[in-house]
């Protein structure tokens, strides 16, 4: 039965979408129903796979679509998912964070997306398949038909959101469907030099064969690259991504600014492991190495500057997500098992504090009517439960213990002084420093109120909501998700030493 859990992560959200377009016609208000137990049974499953592969007897679930098995010459027929330990945390945190943001949805989908709620929850279950089956799958042509299921399922979702959606997604459309292009025509060449498409084989036939140095591989390399990092907004190709998060409805937000990059990333480092190897990326015959860590480092810095120079709240938050993508970036491409372990640590980190701010956020924009930082005032008084779980995630943002946050950074600072990488070290706690003004500005404008004598733009904010007389805290049916968010970055934080072991085990079998 437990050969089974990778194909039943995928299908049952997909038959639970199909189920929602069928009842939305009719019976519109089991459509928030449906999802809800679709994406509960399939993070329960994506949990046991994470027990399954944890177990001593097995480390890698292997299955193949249609139980086709290995040609006589050992390659692969059709299509393979594999889920090895990495795999299974992202996965697990993708049907996860699907779960409890429905949870989260049930008050605010119809007034978000009127009339299109059945479509929304629909959508938002086929996102999720998507994710999980570029997590999971072995095929490099299929990670970009799953990658391009994500891509459009994304757009839509987004432009369901206020009158500036459409123009952003518009924009996302364009800068993805450049992405896609750049990774179809890496996989391409992988395809013309190898002959097969299933990535253990093209890692066997580059290595058999010594193609490592030959120039269609390495273009073929940088253009992957160069696909993935659009699709992660890796500065400067991040333009797509604050508009786009910041106009899409907030369970939208709260959905995608969690998991979209982290799953890309997780990508990029599957891809450079994987498929080309250790020996190929970090050769010394290849300049990239120290050029990807000075970009790197350029995104750090500019995505905190960026941050810092708004005073709306989301997108505020989305340069954060530009930040925090130079991050584990830059720990990828340290070339050394404790930075490639403290940037996949970091996936899972920036996964649970970013959904905790993005919820957090959603809810004071809908309770405010603004969704700017000058509205803060007195949210400590008014909204004291909301407060908290933002406090938690902003704490892990700037990276205190016994937050996430502070493990990932501090495991991210020990594979750049191991690597020798100073502007990469001095990137990072410049960045914790600029969140810390960014967060304690907001603390003390939420906690003290107004300052006098400091004269307020009230030129309208960009938010479609509208503010009620008396502010108060929102339904228990928001909250709990935020608390869910917030007890899993503390819980990530205590569990860090446990979980960054497992994780540099993986890493030092791909590296072999």
């Amino acid at each position: 039965m437990t050969e089974h859990f990778p194909i039943l992560i995928l299908l049952v959200p997909l038959f639970g979408a199909l189920i929602v377009v069928l009842l939305g016609r009719e019976r519109p208000e089991q459509c928030w129903v449906t999802s809800l137990v679709s994406l509960g049974i399939s993070s329960i499953i994506s949990l046991f796979t994470i027990i399954v592969v944890f177990s001593d007897k097995v480390q890698t679930i292997r299955y193949r679509m249609g139980g086709w098995e290995p040609e006589a010459n050992g390659y692969e027929v059709g299509i393979e998912l594999r889920v090895d330990i990495l795999a299974a945390l992202v996965v697990f945190a993708v049907t996860f964070v699907g779960f409890v943001n429905t949870i989260y949805s049930k008050t605010r989908a119809e007034a978000e997306v009127q009339g299109k709620v059945p479509f929304f929850y629909a959508l938002i279950q086929l996102l999720i398949v998507g994710l999980c089956g570029i997590v999971m799958t072995n095929d490099a042509f299929n990670l970009y038909v799953l990658i391009e299921i994500t891509s459009l399922t994304s757009y839509a979702l987004i432009a369901m959101g206020n009158r500036r959606a459409v123009l952003s997604s518009f924009n996302y459309v364009i800068m993805g469907t450049i992405g896609a292009s750049f990774y179809l025509l890496g996989v391409g060449y992988l395809y013309i030099k190898t002959g097969t498409l299933n990535i253990d084989d093209i890692r066997m036939v580059l290595g058999n064969d010594n193609l490592w140095e030959h120039q269609s591989i390495v273009v073929a390399f940088i253009f992957i690259m160069l696909g993935v990092w659009t699709k992660m907004a890796f500065f400067p190709l991040h333009g797509w991504l604050p508009n786009a998060y910041a106009y899409a409805p907030s369970m939208t937000g709260t959905f995608m600014a969690p998991l979209m990059t982290k799953v890309m990333v997780y990508v990029m480092i599957r891809v450079m492991l994987w498929l080309f190897g250790y020996e190929f990326v970090y050769s010394g015959q290849h300049v990239w190495k120290e050029l990807i860590i000075w970009m790197s480092v350029l995104a750090i810095v500019a995505g905190s500057l960026l941050a810092l120079a708004r005073t709306d709240i989301k997108k505020m938050l989305t340069y954060l997500i530009v930040a925090e993508v130079g991050y584990m970036v830059g720990g990828a491409w340290l070339g050394n098992v404790t930075g490639q372990a403290g940037a996949f640590y970091h996936i899972l980190s920036d996964a649970a504090m970013t959904f905790c701010l993005f919820i957090a956020a959603s809810i004071i924009v809908l309770r405010v009517g603004d969704s700017r930082v000058n509205a803060f005032d007195n949210l400590f008084r008014k909204m004291p439960l909301t407060m908290i779980g933002f406090t938690v995630g902003a704490l892990s943002m700037i990276g205190l213990p016994p937050t996430c946050g502070f493990f990932s950074k501090w495991y991210l600072i020990s594979g750049g002084i191991e690597a020798g990488q100073w502007e990469y070290v001095c990137a990072l706690i410049f960045s914790s420093l600029v969140n810390a003004i960014i967060f304690f500005r907001i603390f003390e404008r939420a906690y003290f109120g107004k300052i006098a004598g400091v004269k307020e733009d009230l030129s309208p904010s960009d938010s479609d909501a509208n503010p009620d007389t008396g502010i108060k805290e929102v339904p228990w049916s928001m909250l709990v998700p935020l608390f869910i968010a917030s007890g899993f970055v503390l819980l990530l934080g205590i569990m860090n030493r446990t979980l960054f072991e497992w994780i540099q085990t993986a890493l030092e079998v791909m590296n072999t």
